[in-house]
């Protein structure tokens, strides 16, 4: 009889498809999924570190799985319980501490070990703790089984991972600690991973990463391709039809990115483009490494190349030290770019 997985997924983009790669390392071990955690013969929690209050909502998780593990171990059964993602990074051996049901925690730079792990788990009767940076590794250990599509569309979309970490270190963000350094994916790990999506019936395909725009990774001659450069390859294989990708940082925006936008006709014309304040000051604090100046030029070569692109952001307002003049300065940069949508927190 198959053992039966439950996954409860919080966070990006990027998260879910984690969530996805790990549920394929647990199909392969023989894992069917269930959408309750109540019959569960294991339940992974992977957790989101940016959002307000993500300790709490972990541990209240935990607790509701409390008497569902217990009743488990009272039929003489068991039900392992691990948690994932960017809390189980910052928080690592402190959540074995503060909750008795977990038995794994594992980073999202190394959940490829997360089959090895329940395997200790069941021999040794002991928890489990992997934190260890090591993307190349990760991404070198998945094989891709499932791809959740959004029928949502008339297209098929699939989510494809090819950038992880930052470097940019904004005083706000805990993800260079959480994922660690950028890293790239070669170029053709990500058509490989793209061709069989489309085999099987995707046709948009979302191109994922922290800074997804500071994607460096290398060509089969070893030369360095930009994010650009990887779009134009992506959009000739045949059965794509639509190209997106988020988050982007404006200090990456490069020009052969912006002209990519009014040059290639599957990568559809919208960019999300976190600016988090209109104040340079503000930006100052928050280590941002760009001016207003920069963002409002990169947004002007950016509707030269795609007229009709439509455009996203978030902000931070009352960030520690915003004055009223720094929240006004970002209220007239938003009524200048005229976004389709904003994120404020």
């Amino acid at each position: 009889m198959s053992k039966k997985l439950h996954i409860k997924t919080y966070g990006c983009q990027m998260n879910v498809y984690d969530s996805d790669r790990m549920q394929d390392l647990m199909l392969a071990c023989g894992y069917q999924i269930t959408e309750t955690p109540q019959d569960a013969d294991m339940v992974i929690i992977n957790t989101c570190h940016i959002r307000e209050k993500a300790s709490e909502k972990l541990f209240s998780d935990l607790g509701r799985l409390r008497p569902f593990k217990q009743q488990k171990q009272e039929q003489g059964s068991q039900m392992i319980v691990a948690v994932a993602g960017c809390v189980a990074q910052a928080e690592g051996e402190e959540i074995f501490k503060r909750s008795q049901v977990v038995d794994i925690v594992v980073g999202p730079e190394s959940y490829q070990t997360l089959p090895d792990l329940v395997g200790k788990v069941q021999r040794e009767k002991k928890k489990q703790l992997n934190l260890n940076f090591a993307p190349n590794q990760k991404f070198d250990s998945l094989t891709l089984l499932t791809q959740k599509n959004n029928q949502a569309s008339a297209f098929a979309s699939a989510f494809v991972s090819v950038q992880e970490g930052c470097d940019k270190f904004c005083t706000f963000c805990v993800v260079p600690y959480t994922r660690g350094a950028e890293y790239s994916r070669s170029v053709n790990q990500v058509l490989d991973e793209v061709k069989k999506l489309v085999d099987n019936g995707s046709q948009e395909i979302y191109l994922l990463g922290q800074n997804v725009n500071a994607y460096h990774g290398l060509n089969p001659d070893g030369t360095s391709c930009s994010l650009a450069s990887l779009i134009h390859q992506i959009s000739e294989l045949n059965g794509v039809q639509r190209i997106r990708y988020t988050t982007s940082h404006p200090k990456d925006m490069a020009d052969d990115l912006i002209d990519a936008h009014g040059s290639i006709a599957k990568l559809m014309p919208f960019l999300h483009l976190p600016v988090q304040s209109g104040s340079n000051a503000v930006l100052k604090m928050m280590n941002r490494k760009h001016t207003r100046q920069d963002y409002f030029k990169i947004i002007e070569k950016l509707k030269k190349s795609c007229p009709q692109i439509g455009l996203s952001s978030d902000f931070i307002v009352g960030f520690p030290g915003e004055t009223e003049e720094d929240f006004l300065q970002t209220i007239d940069l938003v009524k200048q770019v005229k976004f389709t949508q904003c994120y404020s927190f």
